[in-house]
């Protein structure tokens, strides 16, 4: 059985936002909305957890997850940056970008992106996002909520909810909320290359 509870778009009710933080504490995965579209989120130091989400997903098991942050110094903690690199995610966020950092010895093994040892960080643009992350006090590991869909993106919360129920622990249901892709800029080779195109302006990179 999946629990849904609906809040508000602009931020929810701070009992909302501890009964979210409760369920990521014991282990859950939950569903919830961001700037680009409603993604799974759940502690890193679960990885019961990640397996479910690569079961929902249909995912490889090496596949990339992303740690969404509420600010730099939460990213500073889970990668290096350069001090021109910190300047431009300073610059874009909190916004639709997800940068590729070296990752420090603060992040497990399993959430590395790949053997150079580097990982996907965020800062999403998101008032119900930066309520959890702000009561949860650590980053949270993502992944786009995007099913194996025949027919297309499911992006209404009620198709979302009934294609996920049984799958995970909690639907935070904040009405409709668009499914596009963050811009992804890798930072790991001393300037900015764009991988994807996605929502945010790069015509200034």
């Amino acid at each position: 059985m999946s629990e849904r509870i609906e809040v508000l778009s602009h931020g929810p009710k701070p009992r909302q936002l501890d009964h979210i933080v409760g369920v990521l504490v014991r282990g859950g995965v939950i569903a919830y909305p961001t700037d680009s579209g409603y993604a799974l989120g759940w502690r890193s130091n679960y990885r019961q957890a990640r397996d479910r989400v690569i079961r929902i997903r249909e995912l490889e098991r090496r596949h990339h997850f992303t740690y969404c942050c509420r600010s730099l110094s939460d990213i500073s903690r889970l990668a290096k940056i350069h001090t021109s690199d910190h300047r431009l995610i300073r610059q874009l966020t909190p916004g639709p970008y997800t940068f590729i950092l070296p990752s420090s010895l603060n992040v497990p093994r399993n959430a590395h992106m790949n053997k150079r040892r580097t990982i996907g960080v965020r800062i999403p643009n998101h008032p119900v996002v930066q309520g959890l992350l702000k009561v949860l006090d650590e980053p949270l590991l993502s992944s786009s909520l995007i099913l194996p869909d025949p027919e297309g993106k499911i992006m209404d919360s009620e198709d979302l909810y009934d294609e996920v129920y049984g799958q995970i622990d909690l639907f935070v249901d904040a009405g409709y909320c668009p499914l596009e892709p963050t811009t992804l800029v890798d930072l790991t080779s001393g300037k900015p290359e764009i991988l994807r195109r996605g929502l945010g302006v790069i015509d200034f990179l």
